[in-house]
């Protein structure tokens, strides 16, 4: 893996902040080794436009809420609500359509990256019968 410790911190909270508003197809790709500008691109999908914004919302929540209150560089396309884009220098944070995540499968461009596991910490909890099984 050769994310750095703060990316892979922020591609962990981006990543929980987009299951906590219900994203599909959450992957997490390690592009240190392939790119230069970035550590790593979490990608993210929903079925409409209205909830690829509120992901895009949660997720720069969340990341402000970290202790180096982490604010995106650049945020590109959001007026369309299709594919947005949050450069956070260290990750990139691609939350799209899932047409569009299907038609560019931005996964199996960067098929030959390794991935980073990234498991839904509502899920955990759930099996375990910890708090969000009680819901």
């Amino acid at each position: 893996m050769t994310v750095s410790e703060r990316a892979h911190e922020l591609a962990m909270a981006a990543a929980q902040a987009a299951a906590d508003k219900k994203a599909q197809d959450i992957a997490i790709i390690d592009v240190g080794d392939q790119l230069a500008i970035t550590d790593a691109f979490v990608l993210a999908a929903a079925p409409n436009e209205r909830q690829v914004l509120a992901i895009v919302d949660a997720i720069e929540e969340r990341l402000l809420e970290l202790p180096e209150k982490a604010k995106p560089i650049r945020r590109e396309g959001e007026r369309g609500g299709r594919w947005v884009l949050l450069d956070y220098v260290d990750i990139v944070v691609h939350v799209q359509h899932t047409e569009e995540r299907e038609f560019y499968a931005l996964d199996r461009l960067w098929k030959d990256c390794p991935t980073i596991p990234f498991v839904d910490r509502d899920l955990v909890e759930a099996d375990a019968g910890g708090p969000a099984a009680a819901e």
